[in-house]
């Protein structure tokens, strides 16, 4: 198990949405694979809706930058 791993389960143990936010948005920085990196950007902006984050706009711009939606 990585320290990210790690860090993620940490988080939604405690229900850390500011974390999962950035530990989803990292994860997606970190793998090679755009449908692995989507899948992540797509739980990052998912968490950070759900919080009403700032996060949620440029987390969204990402994902359609990747052709994830119109």
């Amino acid at each position: 198990m990585t320290d990210l791993d790690t860090r993620m389960i940490a988080a939604h143990e405690t229900g850390d949405r500011a974390a999962l936010i950035r530990l989803y948005a990292e994860a997606a920085d970190r793998v090679n694979d755009l449908d692995a990196s989507c899948f992540f950007l797509t739980h990052a902006y998912v968490f950070a809706l759900e919080a009403g984050a700032v996060e949620a706009a440029p987390l969204h711009a990402r994902l359609k930058a990747r052709g994830r939606e119109a």
